[in-house]
C-alpha cells in the first residue's frame, strides 16, 4: 500500500455574492446568490513511502487545499484520500502521531519563550518517552545547526532561524509524512539550501515521505524526483522531473563564447532561422534550438572557429513551469 493515496479527490467551496450598499444587502436577505468554486477537482496519484515529491502549480491552483484534505483540516467534498491507511478526515489519533504539516506562513512556536519550551509541550502532546525525546532533540539539533538556539526567545530568531525551529518542532515527535507548504518563503540562498540539506538528510537517514509545495525552483530541481503539477483544481501532470521538461519544452539553450565577436551576417548564414536569445556579451552567441537540431547546430556555431566554450541545457525548469502554466491559462479562456 502507498504511503499516501487520492482517489478522483476534490473540495468545493460555497460562497454567497452580495452587492455593494444598503440596497445589496437587503437585496441578499430577499434573493442570496450562491456560488461555488471547485478549488480540487477529481485527482487521484499515489506516493509511496520514502518517497520526495513535488506539488507544482501557480497560485489558486488547489495545493494547499488538496494538502490540507490529506491532513485532515478540511473534509473532501467528493473523492477519497488515505494516509499510512487512515482517512485524514477522521482525526485518529494513530494517524496524527505520524504526521507533520509546515507552513512557512504559519507558526507553531510561541514568540515570547524559548523555542525548547515548546518542545517540552510536543513532547507531552505526543507522549513522547524521555529518553526518546531527549535523543531526538541532539539528533535534530544537530542536523539543523541550532544547538545553540533551543533556549533563546523565539522572536529574536533571525527569520532563517526561526523557520529551522518550525521544522524541529514539526519533527520532534518523527512522523513518517511530513507535508511542507512553501517551507524556504521568505528565507535568504543561505538559509533555503541549508534547510534542503536537512530535507535530504531527513528522507535519506529516517524514510520520511515528503510532500513539498514550493515557488522556488531550486527546492523542487534538489529535492524532488517526481512531481505533480496541478491547475484549476486538476492533475496536469504526474511523473520525473526530467520527463516533465521534455515534455514541456520541445528545446534546449545552445550557448558559444568566441575568442572574438562573431557577425549577424556570419550567424544568420550559418544558423538560419534559429531563434536567438538576447545577450548583454558581444562574445556570446545564445539560442534555442528544438532538441532534434542540436547536435547539428553545435556542429556549425564549432564550424565557425574560435569557440573559447560550448554549452547544451535545459531551459530554467521555473521558466518551464511559467510557460506550461501560461499555455494552459490561454487554453482556458472561454472563446
Amino acid at each position: 500500500m502507498a504511503a499516501i493515496n487520492a482517489t478522483d479527490l476534490a473540495k468545493t467551496y460555497r460562497f454567497h455574492r452580495k452587492e455593494p450598499g444598503l440596497f445589496g444587502s437587503l437585496k441578499s436577505l430577499v434573493r442570496r446568490q450562491t456560488l461555488e468554486t471547485r478549488a480540487v477537482d477529481g485527482i487521484s496519484f499515489g506516493i509511496e513511502a520514502g518517497e520526495v515529491v513535488g506539488f507544482l502549480g501557480p497560485n489558486g491552483a488547489g495545493k494547499t487545499t488538496t494538502l490540507k484534505m490529506l491532513c485532515g483540516l478540511l473534509y473532501p467534498s467528493a473523492g477519497s484520500a488515505t494516509v499510512l491507511g487512515h482517512v485524514p478526515a477522521r482525526r485518529e489519533h494513530a494517524y496524527l502521531r505520524q504526521i507533520a504539516l509546515v507552513m512557512g506562513n504559519k507558526n507553531v512556536l510561541a514568540w515570547d519563550i524559548p523555542a525548547y519550551e515548546t518542545l517540552l509541550l510536543m513532547k507531552e502532546m505526543y507522549s513522547i518517552p524521555t529518553a526518546d525525546f531527549r535523543r531526538r532533540v541532539d539528533e535534530l539539533a544537530a542536523m539543523l545547526e541550532v544547538e545553540q538556539l533551543l533556549r533563546v526567545q523565539v522572536r529574536k530568531l533571525s527569520l532563517g532561524e526561526r523557520m529551522k525551529m518550525e521544522l524541529f518542532a514539526n519533527l520532534v515527535h518523527q512522523p513518517a509524512v511530513l507535508f511542507l507548504d512553501e517551507p524556504t518563503i521568505g528565507l535568504d540562498v543561505v538559509s533555503q539550501q541549508r534547510v534542503r540539506d536537512f530535507l535530504r538528510t531527513l528522507n535519506r537517514e529516517q524514510g520520511t515521505t515528503i510532500l513539498l509545495t514550493s515557488h522556488y525552483m531550486d527546492d523542487i530541481e534538489q529535492l524532488c524526483p517526481r512531481v505533480l503539477v496541478i491547475d484549476h483544481g486538476q492533475l496536469r501532470f504526474d511523473g520525473g522531473l526530467a520527463t516533465l521538461v521534455e515534455q514541456a519544452t520541445p528545446h534546449k539553450l545552445v550557448s558559444a563564447v568566441f575568442f572574438e565577436p562573431v557577425t549577424d551576417a556570419m550567424l544568420t548564414n550559418v544558423l538560419g532561422d534559429i531563434e536567438r536569445r538576447a545577450s548583454d556579451d558581444p562574445l556570446r552567441v545564445s539560442l534555442t534550438v528544438p532538441r532534434h537540431e542540436v547536435a547539428a547546430v553545435a556542429g556549425r556555431l564549432l564550424g565557425l572557429g574560435g569557440v573559447a566554450d560550448l554549452s547544451i541545457e535545459e531551459a530554467p525548469i521555473d521558466e518551464i513551469i511559467r510557460d506550461m502554466f501560461s499555455a494552459q491559462a490561454v487554453e482556458a479562456k472561454p472563446a
